[in-house]
Protein backbone atom coordinates (compact mmCIF):
# COMPACT_ATOMS: atom_id res chain seq x y z
CA UNK A 1 0.00 0.00 0.00
CA UNK A 2 1.14 3.48 -0.42
CA UNK A 3 1.09 5.34 2.34
CA UNK A 4 2.80 8.74 1.67
CA UNK A 5 1.21 11.65 -0.02
CA UNK A 6 -2.39 9.24 -1.05
CA UNK A 7 -5.54 8.22 -0.09
CA UNK A 8 -3.98 6.28 2.47
CA UNK A 9 -5.79 7.34 6.11
CA UNK A 10 -4.59 6.39 9.63
CA UNK A 11 -6.64 6.98 12.48
CA UNK A 12 -5.15 7.17 16.04
CA UNK A 13 -7.37 6.91 19.45
CA UNK A 14 -6.36 10.08 21.04
CA UNK A 15 -5.35 13.28 20.54
CA UNK A 16 -3.15 13.77 23.62
CA UNK A 17 0.76 14.89 23.56
CA UNK A 18 1.56 11.28 22.64
CA UNK A 19 -0.61 11.78 19.65
CA UNK A 20 0.28 15.14 18.66
CA UNK A 21 4.18 13.79 18.82
CA UNK A 22 3.40 11.07 16.89
CA UNK A 23 1.64 13.51 14.27
CA UNK A 24 5.40 15.13 14.01
CA UNK A 25 6.51 12.04 12.43
CA UNK A 26 2.96 11.61 9.96
CA UNK A 27 3.43 15.22 8.51
CA UNK A 28 7.02 14.82 8.19
CA UNK A 29 5.97 11.99 6.05
CA UNK A 30 3.05 13.11 4.60
CA UNK A 31 0.63 9.97 5.99
CA UNK A 32 -3.06 11.92 5.97
CA UNK A 33 -4.49 11.81 9.72
CA UNK A 34 -7.47 11.51 11.23
CA UNK A 35 -7.63 11.98 15.55
CA UNK A 36 -10.65 11.04 18.27
CA UNK A 37 -10.93 12.63 21.17
CA UNK A 38 -13.28 14.05 24.00
CA UNK A 39 -11.60 17.11 24.46
CA UNK A 40 -11.60 20.24 22.24
CA UNK A 41 -8.84 21.50 23.49
CA UNK A 42 -6.95 18.25 22.65
CA UNK A 43 -3.00 18.83 21.76
CA UNK A 44 -3.25 17.06 18.58
CA UNK A 45 -5.87 19.00 17.08
CA UNK A 46 -3.95 21.46 15.15
CA UNK A 47 -1.50 18.80 13.38
CA UNK A 48 -3.91 16.40 12.12
CA UNK A 49 -6.34 16.44 8.41
CA UNK A 50 -9.45 15.93 10.51
CA UNK A 51 -10.40 16.29 14.14
CA UNK A 52 -13.55 14.32 15.68
CA UNK A 53 -14.58 15.52 19.43
CA UNK A 54 -15.76 12.03 20.82
CA UNK A 55 -15.43 9.61 23.88
CA UNK A 56 -13.06 6.96 23.48
CA UNK A 57 -14.94 4.15 25.49
CA UNK A 58 -18.30 4.96 23.58
CA UNK A 59 -19.07 1.83 21.42
CA UNK A 60 -20.61 3.81 18.56
CA UNK A 61 -18.06 6.56 18.59
CA UNK A 62 -15.26 4.48 18.25
CA UNK A 63 -17.06 2.16 15.98
CA UNK A 64 -18.45 5.23 13.63
CA UNK A 65 -14.44 6.88 13.69
CA UNK A 66 -12.92 4.02 12.74
CA UNK A 67 -15.23 2.40 9.59
CA UNK A 68 -13.18 4.68 6.79
CA UNK A 69 -9.83 4.56 8.17
CA UNK A 70 -7.13 2.25 6.30
CA UNK A 71 -5.56 1.53 10.26
CA UNK A 72 -6.38 2.58 13.21
CA UNK A 73 -3.85 2.73 16.15
CA UNK A 74 -4.02 4.39 19.74
CA UNK A 75 -1.98 6.94 21.79
CA UNK A 76 -3.95 5.71 25.65
CA UNK A 77 -4.68 1.89 26.04
CA UNK A 78 -8.12 3.18 27.52
CA UNK A 79 -10.48 2.96 24.75
CA UNK A 80 -13.65 0.82 24.03
CA UNK A 81 -12.51 -2.59 22.88
CA UNK A 82 -15.61 -4.01 21.79
CA UNK A 83 -15.84 -1.69 18.83
CA UNK A 84 -12.03 -2.39 18.10
CA UNK A 85 -13.25 -6.18 17.45
CA UNK A 86 -15.87 -5.44 15.04
CA UNK A 87 -13.68 -2.94 13.07
CA UNK A 88 -11.45 -5.80 12.90
CA UNK A 89 -13.65 -8.03 11.81
CA UNK A 90 -14.70 -6.05 8.97
CA UNK A 91 -11.08 -5.71 7.91
CA UNK A 92 -10.06 -2.53 9.58
CA UNK A 93 -6.07 -2.84 10.39
CA UNK A 94 -6.20 -2.31 14.29
CA UNK A 95 -2.84 -2.16 16.12
CA UNK A 96 -2.13 -2.97 18.90
CA UNK A 97 -5.02 -6.01 18.39
CA UNK A 98 -7.58 -5.78 20.47
CA UNK A 99 -6.55 -8.99 21.85
CA UNK A 100 -3.25 -7.82 23.09
CA UNK A 101 -5.29 -5.07 24.65
CA UNK A 102 -7.82 -7.13 26.83
CA UNK A 103 -4.81 -8.41 28.68
CA UNK A 104 -3.07 -5.38 29.16
CA UNK A 105 -6.24 -2.72 30.19
CA UNK A 106 -6.63 -4.91 33.42
CA UNK A 107 -3.93 -5.35 35.57
CA UNK A 108 -5.47 -8.46 37.32
CA UNK A 109 -5.47 -9.59 33.45
CA UNK A 110 -2.00 -8.77 32.76
CA UNK A 111 -0.39 -10.22 36.19
CA UNK A 112 -2.50 -13.38 35.71
CA UNK A 113 -0.49 -13.38 31.90
CA UNK A 114 2.89 -12.87 33.57
CA UNK A 115 2.17 -15.78 35.67
CA UNK A 116 0.76 -18.28 32.96
CA UNK A 117 3.90 -17.62 30.58
CA UNK A 118 5.86 -17.52 33.31
CA UNK A 119 7.48 -13.91 33.29
CA UNK A 120 8.94 -12.75 36.69
CA UNK A 121 6.47 -10.29 38.49
CA UNK A 122 5.74 -9.20 41.98
CA UNK A 123 3.18 -11.54 43.67
CA UNK A 124 -0.08 -10.47 44.12
CA UNK A 125 -3.68 -10.83 44.53
CA UNK A 126 -6.80 -10.12 43.23
CA UNK A 127 -9.62 -8.84 44.55
CA UNK A 128 -13.17 -8.13 43.39
CA UNK A 129 -13.74 -5.44 45.70
CA UNK A 130 -11.68 -2.84 48.02
CA UNK A 131 -13.60 -4.05 50.78
CA UNK A 132 -12.48 -7.98 50.46
CA UNK A 133 -9.25 -6.49 51.23
CA UNK A 134 -9.55 -5.53 54.98
CA UNK A 135 -11.59 -8.96 55.18
CA UNK A 136 -7.74 -10.58 53.93
CA UNK A 137 -6.10 -8.38 56.52
CA UNK A 138 -8.04 -9.17 59.11
CA UNK A 139 -7.50 -13.02 58.85
CA UNK A 140 -3.97 -12.94 58.04
CA UNK A 141 -4.24 -13.73 54.28
CA UNK A 142 -2.75 -10.35 53.10
CA UNK A 143 0.06 -8.32 55.12
CA UNK A 144 1.17 -4.68 54.98
CA UNK A 145 2.86 -2.59 53.58
CA UNK A 146 1.55 -3.41 50.11
CA UNK A 147 1.37 -1.49 46.72
CA UNK A 148 -2.25 -1.19 45.68
CA UNK A 149 -3.31 -1.05 42.24
CA UNK A 150 -7.51 -0.42 40.44
CA UNK A 151 -7.47 -3.46 37.97
CA UNK A 152 -8.91 -1.30 35.05
CA UNK A 153 -7.99 1.82 33.80
CA UNK A 154 -5.38 2.86 36.11
CA UNK A 155 -2.80 5.29 33.58
CA UNK A 156 0.02 7.27 34.52
CA UNK A 157 0.72 6.81 38.18
CA UNK A 158 -3.23 7.47 38.35
CA UNK A 159 -4.91 3.95 40.42
CA UNK A 160 -1.98 3.04 42.57
CA UNK A 161 -0.87 3.56 45.80
CA UNK A 162 1.48 2.25 48.97
CA UNK A 163 -0.96 0.91 51.86
CA UNK A 164 0.76 1.30 54.93
CA UNK A 165 -2.01 1.20 57.17
CA UNK A 166 -6.06 0.81 57.44
CA UNK A 167 -6.59 4.54 56.63
CA UNK A 168 -4.47 4.65 53.95
CA UNK A 169 -7.48 2.07 52.09
CA UNK A 170 -10.15 5.32 52.70
CA UNK A 171 -11.21 6.97 49.37
CA UNK A 172 -9.95 4.11 47.11
CA UNK A 173 -12.34 3.36 44.47
CA UNK A 174 -14.53 -0.49 45.80
CA UNK A 175 -13.96 -2.04 42.43
CA UNK A 176 -12.00 -4.52 41.18
CA UNK A 177 -8.16 -4.03 42.00
CA UNK A 178 -4.92 -5.89 43.00
CA UNK A 179 -2.26 -5.86 45.61
CA UNK A 180 1.39 -6.50 45.24
CA UNK A 181 3.86 -7.38 47.41
CA UNK A 182 6.47 -4.53 48.04
CA UNK A 183 9.50 -5.14 45.82
CA UNK A 184 12.99 -3.68 47.69
CA UNK A 185 14.71 -2.68 44.42
CA UNK A 186 17.60 -1.07 43.35
CA UNK A 187 16.32 0.77 39.80
CA UNK A 188 13.19 1.00 38.26
CA UNK A 189 13.90 0.41 34.64
CA UNK A 190 11.98 0.54 31.13
CA UNK A 191 12.55 -1.13 27.88
CA UNK A 192 10.93 -0.50 24.92
CA UNK A 193 10.04 -3.00 21.97
CA UNK A 194 8.99 -2.24 18.73
CA UNK A 195 7.13 -4.70 16.26
CA UNK A 196 5.81 -4.28 13.10
CA UNK A 197 3.34 -5.99 11.03
CA UNK A 198 5.86 -8.42 9.46
CA UNK A 199 7.06 -9.66 12.56
CA UNK A 200 10.18 -7.78 12.78
CA UNK A 201 11.29 -7.23 16.44
CA UNK A 202 13.92 -4.82 17.96
CA UNK A 203 14.44 -3.21 21.18
CA UNK A 204 15.78 0.43 22.51
CA UNK A 205 18.63 0.49 25.18
CA UNK A 206 17.39 0.03 29.03
CA UNK A 207 16.38 3.48 30.85
CA UNK A 208 16.79 4.51 34.20
CA UNK A 209 13.46 6.10 35.92
CA UNK A 210 13.95 8.12 38.79
CA UNK A 211 9.97 8.70 40.12
CA UNK A 212 8.22 11.59 42.09
CA UNK A 213 7.55 10.23 45.62
CA UNK A 214 4.00 11.64 45.87
CA UNK A 215 2.40 11.95 42.40
CA UNK A 216 3.73 8.48 41.18
CA UNK A 217 5.31 9.70 38.39
CA UNK A 218 8.58 9.92 36.44
CA UNK A 219 10.39 12.89 36.74
CA UNK A 220 13.93 11.64 35.24
CA UNK A 221 14.72 8.57 32.46
CA UNK A 222 18.29 8.79 31.79
CA UNK A 223 19.54 6.79 28.86
CA UNK A 224 21.73 4.66 28.79
CA UNK A 225 20.81 3.16 32.49
CA UNK A 226 23.04 3.27 34.79
CA UNK A 227 23.77 -0.76 35.23
CA UNK A 228 26.16 -3.65 35.01
CA UNK A 229 26.00 -4.72 31.09
CA UNK A 230 24.68 -8.46 32.27
CA UNK A 231 21.68 -6.84 34.00
CA UNK A 232 20.48 -4.82 30.62
CA UNK A 233 20.95 -7.50 28.69
CA UNK A 234 18.79 -9.45 30.97
CA UNK A 235 16.45 -6.79 30.87
CA UNK A 236 16.11 -6.53 27.10
CA UNK A 237 15.71 -10.42 26.76
CA UNK A 238 12.97 -10.56 29.28
CA UNK A 239 10.89 -7.54 27.62
CA UNK A 240 11.85 -9.45 23.99
CA UNK A 241 10.05 -12.37 25.92
CA UNK A 242 7.02 -10.12 26.92
CA UNK A 243 6.40 -8.49 23.62
CA UNK A 244 6.45 -12.15 21.62
CA UNK A 245 4.23 -13.28 23.79
CA UNK A 246 1.85 -10.60 23.58
CA UNK A 247 2.33 -10.57 20.21
CA UNK A 248 0.92 -6.94 19.52
CA UNK A 249 1.95 -5.52 16.66
CA UNK A 250 3.38 -1.83 17.48
CA UNK A 251 5.35 -0.11 20.67
CA UNK A 252 5.26 -2.08 23.82
CA UNK A 253 7.12 -0.15 26.85
CA UNK A 254 7.97 -2.84 29.53
CA UNK A 255 8.72 -1.47 33.03
CA UNK A 256 10.70 -3.22 35.59
CA UNK A 257 12.54 -3.60 38.81
CA UNK A 258 15.51 -4.63 39.25
CA UNK A 259 16.44 -6.31 42.78
CA UNK A 260 18.58 -5.94 45.48
CA UNK A 261 20.20 -9.24 44.16
CA UNK A 262 20.10 -8.21 40.40
CA UNK A 263 16.71 -10.16 39.38
CA UNK A 264 14.52 -8.34 36.59
CA UNK A 265 10.73 -8.32 37.71
CA UNK A 266 8.06 -7.00 35.04
CA UNK A 267 5.89 -4.20 36.64
CA UNK A 268 3.48 -3.43 34.21
CA UNK A 269 3.05 -2.82 30.36
CA UNK A 270 2.04 0.11 28.11
CA UNK A 271 1.11 -1.20 24.12
CA UNK A 272 1.95 2.87 22.85
CA UNK A 273 4.39 5.21 22.69
CA UNK A 274 5.81 5.87 26.68
CA UNK A 275 6.91 8.76 28.62
CA UNK A 276 9.84 6.78 29.23
CA UNK A 277 10.66 6.95 25.38
CA UNK A 278 10.88 10.44 25.01
CA UNK A 279 14.60 11.42 25.09
CA UNK A 280 14.58 9.62 22.01
CA UNK A 281 13.64 12.02 19.61
CA UNK A 282 16.88 13.51 20.28
CA UNK A 283 18.86 11.20 21.01
CA UNK A 284 18.25 8.26 18.76
CA UNK A 285 18.78 7.42 15.61
CA UNK A 286 15.18 5.97 15.26
CA UNK A 287 13.07 8.10 17.69
CA UNK A 288 9.66 6.15 19.62
CA UNK A 289 7.02 7.74 17.50
CA UNK A 290 8.58 6.88 14.08
CA UNK A 291 9.33 3.89 15.09
CA UNK A 292 5.55 3.08 16.31
CA UNK A 293 4.21 4.22 12.59
CA UNK A 294 6.84 1.75 11.09
CA UNK A 295 5.69 -0.62 13.30
CA UNK A 296 1.84 -0.22 12.34
CA UNK A 297 2.44 0.24 9.07
CA UNK A 298 4.56 -2.91 8.00
CA UNK A 299 7.87 -0.52 7.16
CA UNK A 300 11.56 -1.79 7.82
CA UNK A 301 12.17 -0.91 11.63
CA UNK A 302 14.49 1.60 12.04
CA UNK A 303 18.04 1.66 14.27
CA UNK A 304 17.08 2.12 17.74
CA UNK A 305 20.57 2.95 19.31
CA UNK A 306 21.53 6.03 20.55
CA UNK A 307 23.71 8.93 19.01
CA UNK A 308 23.96 10.03 22.46
CA UNK A 309 23.28 10.13 25.98
CA UNK A 310 19.79 11.22 27.07
CA UNK A 311 18.14 12.54 29.74
CA UNK A 312 14.56 13.24 30.13
CA UNK A 313 12.94 15.43 32.74
CA UNK A 314 9.35 15.48 32.89
CA UNK A 315 7.54 19.30 33.04
CA UNK A 316 4.68 19.20 35.54
CA UNK A 317 2.22 21.68 37.11
CA UNK A 318 3.45 22.80 40.68
CA UNK A 319 1.40 22.35 43.50
CA UNK A 320 -0.70 24.89 44.49
CA UNK A 321 -1.51 26.64 41.27
CA UNK A 322 -4.65 26.29 38.84
CA UNK A 323 -5.21 28.32 35.73
CA UNK A 324 -3.68 29.38 32.59
CA UNK A 325 0.13 28.12 32.07
CA UNK A 326 2.85 29.80 32.62
CA UNK A 327 6.44 28.62 31.98
CA UNK A 328 8.63 30.14 34.36
CA UNK A 329 12.12 30.61 33.23
CA UNK A 330 12.09 28.78 30.07
CA UNK A 331 14.59 31.07 28.68
CA UNK A 332 17.14 30.30 31.75
CA UNK A 333 16.76 26.69 30.36
CA UNK A 334 17.21 27.30 27.08
CA UNK A 335 20.77 28.59 27.79
CA UNK A 336 21.72 25.51 28.64
CA UNK A 337 23.82 22.86 26.70
CA UNK A 338 21.85 20.32 24.72
CA UNK A 339 18.37 21.28 26.07
CA UNK A 340 15.59 21.20 24.13
CA UNK A 341 11.93 21.77 25.60
CA UNK A 342 8.57 19.99 24.66
CA UNK A 343 5.44 21.98 25.37
CA UNK A 344 1.98 19.56 24.69
CA UNK A 345 -0.12 22.46 24.42
CA UNK A 346 -2.38 22.40 27.37
CA UNK A 347 -3.91 25.65 28.10
CA UNK A 348 -4.29 24.87 31.67
CA UNK A 349 -2.00 23.84 34.29
CA UNK A 350 -3.28 21.89 37.87
CA UNK A 351 -0.56 20.28 40.62
CA UNK A 352 1.17 17.32 38.69
CA UNK A 353 -0.74 17.44 35.52
CA UNK A 354 2.07 16.62 32.78
CA UNK A 355 2.40 19.79 30.64
CA UNK A 356 5.77 18.89 28.86
CA UNK A 357 9.15 17.83 29.18
CA UNK A 358 12.73 18.17 28.42
CA UNK A 359 15.64 16.40 27.06
CA UNK A 360 19.04 17.04 27.61
CA UNK A 361 21.78 15.61 25.68
CA UNK A 362 25.31 15.41 25.90
CA UNK A 363 28.30 13.02 25.25
CA UNK A 364 29.06 12.52 28.97
CA UNK A 365 26.27 11.32 30.34
CA UNK A 366 27.02 12.57 34.05
CA UNK A 367 26.96 16.12 32.65
CA UNK A 368 23.45 15.09 30.84
CA UNK A 369 22.01 14.20 34.56
CA UNK A 370 23.86 17.47 36.11
CA UNK A 371 22.48 19.84 33.52
CA UNK A 372 19.13 18.25 34.00
CA UNK A 373 18.97 18.86 37.82
CA UNK A 374 19.64 22.27 37.11
CA UNK A 375 16.51 22.31 34.63
CA UNK A 376 14.22 20.65 36.82
CA UNK A 377 15.63 23.38 39.38
CA UNK A 378 14.99 26.15 37.24
CA UNK A 379 12.02 25.88 34.93
CA UNK A 380 8.56 25.89 37.00
CA UNK A 381 4.75 25.67 35.78
CA UNK A 382 3.03 27.67 37.20
CA UNK A 383 -0.36 29.98 36.82
CA UNK A 384 -0.64 33.32 36.01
Amino acid sequence: MDYFSSDFKLGILGGGQLGKMMLYETRKWDIYTKVLDSSSEAPSRISCNEFVQGSLLDYETVYNFGKDVDVLTIEIENVNLDALEKLEEEGVKVYPQPKALRIIQNKAKQKLFYVDHEIPTADFQRFAYLSEIEDSIANGGLKLPFVWKVAQFGYDGQGVKIVRSLDDLKGLPAGECITETMIPFKNELAVIVSRNSKGEIKTYPVVEMEFHPEANQVEYVICPARIDKKVAENARSLALKVAEKIGLTGLLAVEMFQTIDDKILVNEVAPRPHNSGHYSIESSYTNQFEQHIRSILGLPLGNTDSKVAGVMVNLVGEEGYTGDVVYKNIEEILAMEGVTPHIYGKAQTRPFRKMGHVTIVNNDLAKARSIAQKVKETIQVISK
